[in-house]
């Protein structure tokens, strides 16, 4: 078990190099997004332009996440290999390399069905990158205590990223055309990489500072001790050694699966199922608006990550598995509305896609980032994201398969019950987790 030392307050140059490399690591993950994201809000645009299948443009987002997948178990290797910050900076390097040829693609329609696979693929694993190599820099920047609310801070790079991307492609989508949606984002990346070459230092010792986060190790019984002390669990950090950890981390992961498969089937899907739904009548909308509307999801979405990050720090005493757990409740219900009467009306609509993405995006930044800076210590911390995102991140992959089949076959309540019963096996995980953690004695 490790733990950490009592340390002095922050030196004023400490705390303006830990700005800076919060700023580099928050504009690196926004920078990621622009990247990623464009493809979810042009797919009605590349099916009108180009008559794309429904299908095909799964495959080839499929192609991206499968890459992805893998990419998060090699970050984690390469995690303990490098530093994180030539993980990041090579990572972006090749992301917006990939997004570039990708646009050049897109002019060639469907006869450039293999190329698109193939840049979509070395982008994917690009991309895996972004989220280990983050946190696992951030570990060596943040103390236990404070986590929940840098991380909820920090944690909105993910949701007003996806926001600034979805926008910023249906904005080019419309001004110039889908190739330029792509273009545009690659050059907002490289500005970004500029940046985070200069403030995006590993760690304090680096530039000269004495280390904000120190740890000692403690044997099992120490820890159970010091728990009794403070009433069932450990004060400052609560960290367990590799050997138990790995366990809590598969657990973590598998219940990650759930929350991705969520986000990335809303994220991915939301925009078409809105033009599906409201396509003619007096609340049709077009490829573009739907696009901007799909958005709802990631602007409430990003509250959601503030709340959870402050309730966890400052309500359960930097506990975040009682506040994963109550959120996923909250999702549940959300998506079960969403179910069943979402496409009574477009603003209906609208207005569950944020509900569920304020009561998804909490436990996601919470069991993704914080939690897996908590379950071990500061050097393993890129490993267990890694793992933790590797395993989730099949949920991605399958959703794509699954819902592109679901859709084009039996229609869109059929995915909307799909999403319903993935909600179920999340409450049922994280339930599981909050008492299996806080029975062993030492709360995560």
């Amino acid at each position: 078990m490790t733990t950490e030392q009592a340390l002095s307050p922050l030196s004023p140059e400490q705390k303006r190099w830990r700005i800076n490399v919060l700023a580099a690591t928050w504009s690196s993950y926004v920078g990621y997004y622009f990247c990623r994201k464009a493809f979810g809000v042009l797919k009605p645009a590349l099916r009108e332009q180009y008559h794309f299948q429904d299908i095909e443009l799964a495959q080839i987002w499929t192609a991206f996440l499968v890459a992805y997948m893998l990419g998060q178990f090699l970050s984690a290797w390469l995690g303990r290999k490098t530093t994180c910050r030539l993980l990041l900076l090579t990572g972006m390097g090749v992301s917006l390399i990939a997004n570039l040829a990708f646009g050049f693609a897109t002019l060639g329609g469907t006869s450039a069905y293999w190329w698109m696979i193939t840049f979509m693929t070395v982008n994917g694993f690009a991309q895996a990158t972004g989220w280990p190599g983050n946190v696992g820099l951030l570990a060596k920047w943040a103390r236990h205590e404070e986590r929940g609310r840098l991380m909820a801070l920090w944690g909105t790079c993910y949701q007003l990223g996806s926001i600034a991307a979805k926008h910023f492609a249906a904005f080019m989508l419309a001004w110039l055309g889908i190739a330029w949606s792509f273009w545009g984002a690659s050059i907002i990346l490289f500005a970004i990489w500029v940046l985070f070459y200069f403030w995006g230092q590993e760690q304090p010792e680096d530039v000269g500072l004495p280390s904000i986060v120190e740890e000692i190790t403690l044997t099992d019984e120490e820890a159970a001790e010091e728990a009794k002390k403070d009433g069932g669990a450990l004060a400052d950090s609560s960290t367990r050694p590799w050997e138990e950890a790995i366990k809590v981390v598969i657990a973590m992961g598998m219940i990650y699966f759930c929350f991705k498969f969520l986000r990335y089937a809303l994220d991915s899907w939301s925009s078409t199922l809105l033009k599906d739904a409201f396509m003619s009548g007096p609340n049709a909308i077009s490829s573009a608006t739907a696009g901007h509307l799909s958005v709802a999801f990631d602007w409430v979405g990003f509250l959601g990550v503030i709340v959870g990050g402050f309730l966890s720090d400052k309500i359960f005493k930097s506990q975040r598995t009682p506040v994963i757990f109550f959120m996923t409740v909250g999702m549940f219900i959300s998506t079960l509305f969403l179910w069943w009467f979402g496409t009574s009306s477009l603003w209906v609509f609208v207005a569950l896609l944020g509900f569920i993405g304020f009561m998804l995006m909490g436990p996601d930044s919470l069991i993704s980032g914080t939690a897996a800076m908590d379950v071990c210590s500061k050097e393993m911390a890129v490993v267990a994201s890694g793992i933790i995102n590797g395993l989730g991140s099949i949920g991605p992959i399958v959703q794509e398969l699954v819902i592109g089949y679901l859709k084009t076959s039996h229609g869109p309540q059929a995915v909307f019950t799909l999403l319903l019963g993935v909600s179920i096996l999340a409450v049922f995980g994280t339930g599981l987790l909050w008492w299996r953690t806080h029975r062993g004695g030492a709360a995560l």
